[in-house]
């Protein structure tokens, strides 16, 4: 964590209902899948977090965790994150965060879907950070390139494009018809319906 002072009062409250948002559940599959993914790219394999938010948060807070993630997913000899070092140092940290989200982004994810590097780095935000994780698994599974390793059934399905193509024919055939958007009067009659003013006739 970085050296902050606790909060009080409304800060207090707006960050601890940030943090109940983190899931647990969601952190195992995250760190079963990142194992897997990690252990093939040719490099040692990355060690275990300890469980929980502060250990999720310590484990991937260097930025060689999520560097080696996005380097996985990519072809060997097109990975994105060129050098990867461990560093105790506050600043090369946070470059090596900010790597992987401009390799991220590229990859495919939205840019509102992304943390930021702060979230991370002091710990702020560590449900987004499992957002934009559980977004890049989806997409890596999406994309069937063969380069995602684990369990597909780990994160749901990305919608797929459903391309429609009409003929010129099917198209001016649909500028005839009158849309049922627009009302219809099919059925309706003034049956039952008295003169504005008229009193009802109770018997």
């Amino acid at each position: 964590m970085a050296n902050r002072g606790p909060s009080y009062g409304l800060s207090r409250e707006v960050q601890q209902k940030i943090d109940r948002q983190y899931d647990p559940e969601l952190e195992q599959v995250l760190v079963r899948w990142i194992l897997a993914q990690c252990g093939g790219d040719g490099g040692s394999a990355v060690a275990q977090p300890t469980p929980g938010r502060d250990g999720f948060q310590q484990w991937l807070k260097d930025g060689t965790v999520l560097c080696r993630l996005i380097n996985s997913l990519h072809p060997r000899g097109q990975a994105p994150v060129a050098k990867i070092q461990a560093s105790a140092m506050a600043f090369k940290q946070m470059e090596q965060i900010s790597q992987f989200l401009q390799a991220a982004e590229r990859y495919g994810i939205a840019a509102t879907d992304i943390f930021q590097t702060v979230d991370l780095w002091e710990g702020k935000n560590m449900a987004c950070v499992q957002r934009t994780l559980m977004n890049l698994g989806s997409l890596a599974v999406a994309k069937g390139d063969g380069l995602f390793v684990g369990d597909p059934n780990w994160f749901p399905k990305k919608s797929q494009e459903n391309r429609r193509v009409f003929s010129e024919d099917k198209l001016k055939e649909g500028q005839s018809v009158i849309g049922l958007q627009m009302g219809t009067n099919r059925g309706a009659s003034q049956a039952g319906m008295t003169g504005y003013g008229m009193p009802r006739q109770i018997l």
